[in-house]
C-alpha cells in the first residue's frame, strides 16, 4: 500500500509539472530624435592682473547634443541677455552703449571635439552683442557627444577703460544650445 500511494504521489507530482508551453513576442520601437542639453560649470568674474589690463575670465561648458543628418543651424550661442550697465560717457562698462567706442566685450572660444561628428569652436575674436545671439560652437551632421556631456569653454576679454565709473557691474551671458 505504500508502495502504491508513493507510485501515486509521484505520479500526480509528475502530472502536475508538466504543462504546455507557449511564447509571444512583441515589438519594442523607439524613435532616437535630435537633443541637446547645456549647463555652465564655472563662471568666475572678470579679473585685471595689471593696471589698466583687460578683465579676463573663462565661462566652462558642459554640452550634450545628438544632432540628425541635417545639422545647418546646430550649436552653442550666447547673447548679453543683462548689460554690465546702461553705459554712456563717465558710466560703468556697456555691451550696448559702452562710454567709449572701442570698450568692447568679446569672447574667444573652444570645444572638445565629440566622439561622433564635429564640434567645431568660434574662430578668433567674437564681439559679443546685446541684441543677438553670436556663436560659440557649431556642430556638424550627426554629431554625439559622450553621455556624460563634453566640455567648451568661452573665454571673455572686456577692455579695462579708465573712463568706467567705479562699481561692481553684473552682465548676464545666455547660452543656447540646439539640435537639428
Amino acid at each position: 500500500m505504500k508502495k502504491t500511494l508513493m507510485v501515486a504521489s509521484i505520479m500526480l507530482l509528475a502530472a502536475s509539472m508538466s504543462y504546455a508551453q507557449n511564447t509571444a513576442t512583441a515589438s519594442l520601437t523607439v524613435s532616437v530624435g535630435t537633443e541637446a542639453a547645456i549647463s555652465v560649470t564655472a563662471s568666475p568674474a572678470l579679473t585685471s592682473s595689471t593696471t589698466f589690463g583687460d578683465y579676463t575670465s573663462t565661462t566652462q561648458l558642459n554640452y550634450k547634443v545628438r544632432t540628425g543628418a541635417i545639422a545647418t543651424t546646430a550649436g552653442i550661442t550666447v547673447e548679453i541677455t543683462q548689460d554690465f550697465s546702461t553705459g554712456g560717457a563717465n558710466g560703468g562698462p556697456s555691451v550696448a552703449s559702452p562710454p567709449t567706442s572701442g570698450d568692447l566685450l568679446t569672447y574667444s572660444c573652444t570645444a572638445v571635439a565629440p566622439p561622433a561628428g564635429t564640434a567645431t569652436p568660434c574662430t578668433g575674436s567674437v564681439t559679443a552683442s546685446t541684441s543677438a545671439a553670436t556663436s560659440v560652437v557649431a556642430f556638424g551632421v550627426n554629431t554625439q557627444s559622450l553621455k556624460v556631456g563634453n566640455g567648451a569653454t568661452t573665454s571673455w576679454d572686456l577692455i579695462n577703460d579708465p573712463n568706467y565709473k567705479a562699481g561692481s557691474y553684473t552682465a548676464i551671458a545666455t547660452y543656447t544650445i540646439s539640435a537639428i
